[in-house]
């Protein structure tokens, strides 16, 4: 659920002796200051970013005038004279310090994403409103910067599909069993603590040590899920937030991918439409139909004999439970760079069907990197401790099939992919119960009607749970993540309007995709 198309160290060795843990729920909002005060009040080293010479991200944050520090946070806040961990933050500050605003925190999704590196980009994208706040990103706790976590998995990614046949379930199942055992025998002790509730404690922590009586927020996809834990866990303490790319909070958790199966299909046949007219670079088809039966076609010969992608040394083979997630990491835009590099993807799977030797763009080995091998087993750890930390999953491997098995009718490509079982059905259960919204907030919340990844009636139910948030809608565009991203001029003034004010629209919000 990033906002990027990429969807570390091992922290047991990192953290020190294990703590002996108890059931203990965390401190309530209301007691969030007994034992606390030292990280609330902590003074922070802000200094370069830069870890060393060949630290890119760091360097140009250094350039772009930024600093970076750590907070220290405890480990469990049912225990705060424990063990610590650290938050890595940078901060572009306030030029316009006559009309400061205050700080905002930024969050780009995952779970796992970074954003230490995003406050320039903010910068420009908040345009005059940009000089008046304090812009700070953060890595969540074991993300990143912040003593990462990582269970040395073999694939960066859990969503992959079910497949076509009862075998390659049953291949899914010891896939995610294992992924679950490797975290579990890797980083028991601290898993308990990767949790939403637990970033949004330290997003309190960051405030304070800030010295921000309030702080504004803007998170994209499971950045808005975490928003909206903060808003509840800590009512009152924010200014201005935006969510875009919005979860309904009830939704949260390792099956909710359930609800994208239909938006993904819509995408996918959008794009073949795209697809079939240009049917002369791609070769997949001339109608909507024919690219779709193309799709099809790659599915059920990557079930009877892998496809071989890729020439020496680097070559991948992806069978039916990986190929739809390669159509999957495409379907995030509807933009032509973004269809195009889909298209470019399918025509080389179509040539490996075909027994043609194929080359891969650097952009489509980048993704099935991350998706096959372990290069990206940090974000993959992050993402499986949160979302199973989270919330319990169903642990009968019966379930999922009957609901793939339901599913293939009315979604083909994507059902046993949105269905599947994942780690999830193997991890120790929740120490917290998800939170649930009792508080009204005044949020802005951003969505567009076709986002493949959370779908807009997502951003709808949020919108009815908050009675003063308002909602800015993105009409007819299959896209996750707007702001600054897509722009679209209509979105992003919108967006900035409240971003200077502090006043939210009297009413919701519609805009068109061809707007901008």
């Amino acid at each position: 659920m990033c906002r990027t198309a990429a969807v570390g160290l091992a922290l047991a060795a990192c953290l020190g002796a294990a703590p002996s843990f108890t059931a203990t729920a965390a401190p309530a909002a209301s007691e969030s200051g007994a034992g606390l005060d030292r990280y609330y009040d902590q003074r922070l080293g802000w200094g370069s970013c830069a870890k060393g010479p060949d630290d890119t991200m760091g360097r140009d944050l250094d350039k772009a005038g930024a600093q970076c520090a750590d907070v220290t946070v405890p480990l469990d806040y049912a225990d705060p004279r424990g063990r610590t961990t650290t938050v890595a933050i940078s901060r572009l500050k306030a030029t316009d310090t006559r009309h400061r605003i205050g700080s905002i925190l930024l969050n780009n999704g995952g779970p796992g994403g970074t954003a230490l590196q995003s406050p320039p980009e903010f910068h420009a994208w908040m345009k005059k409103t940009g000089p008046r706040y304090d812009i700070v990103g953060f890595d969540p706790r074991f993300v990143g910067r912040s003593t990462p976590l990582d269970c040395g998995l073999p694939v960066g990614t859990n969503l992959f599909s079910a497949g076509l046949s009862r075998a390659s379930f049953e291949r899914q199942v010891a896939l995610q069993k294992d992924l679950a055992a490797k975290c579990r025998a890797t980083n028991a002790s601290v898993l308990p603590h990767v949790t939403t509730r637990n970033t949004a404690r330290d997003m309190d922590v960051i405030r304070g040590a800030l010295g921000e009586r309030k702080i504004s927020y803007f998170g994209y996809s499971y950045g808005t899920y975490l928003g909206t834990v903060y808003t509840q866990m800590f009512p009152g303490r924010t200014d201005r937030m935006v969510l875009d790319g919005t979860i309904d909070p009830r939704k949260f958790g390792p099956v909710m991918l359930k609800e994208s199966a239909g938006a993904n299909e819509r995408a996918l046949a959008d794009w073949a439409t795209w697809a079939a007219r240009r049917d002369g670079t791609y070769g997949l088809g001339r109608t909507r139909a024919q690219v779709l039966a193309t799709v099809d076609r790659l599915i059920k010969t990557a079930a009877r004999t892998p496809l071989t992608v890729g020439t020496a040394p680097e070559t991948f083979q992806l069978d039916d439970t990986q190929l739809p997630l390669i159509l999957f990491f495409g379907l995030d835009s509807d933009t032509d760079t973004s269809r195009a590099s889909l298209a470019e993807n399918v025509s080389v799977l179509n040539k490996a069907a075909a027994g043609q030797p194929t080359r891969l763009s650097p952009q489509f080995a980048v993704i099935l990197r991350i998706a096959l091998t372990g290069e990206q087993s940090h974000s993959g750890s992050v993402q499986n401790a949160v979302i199973c930390g989270d919330v319990a999953a169903p642990r009968d491997p019966e379930v999922y099939w009957r609901d793939i098995e339901r599913s293939r009718a009315k979604y083909p490509r994507f059902g046993a992919l949105a269905n599947n079982i994942g780690p999830c059905a193997f991890w120790d259960r929740p120490r917290e119960k998800p939170t649930q919204v009792k508080h009204d907030a005044k949020v802005l919340i951003v969505s567009a009607t076709g986002d493949p990844r959370t779908v807009h009636k997502g951003a709808v139910a949020l919108r009815g749970l908050l009675p003063s948030a308002k909602l800015i809608t993105l009409k007819g565009a299959n896209r996750h993540a707007v702001y600054g991203l897509y722009e679209n001029d209509c979105v992003d003034n919108k967006v900035n309007k409240y971003l200077a004010t502090g006043k939210l629209p009297a009413n919701d919000q519609t805009c068109s995709k061809q707007a901008g």
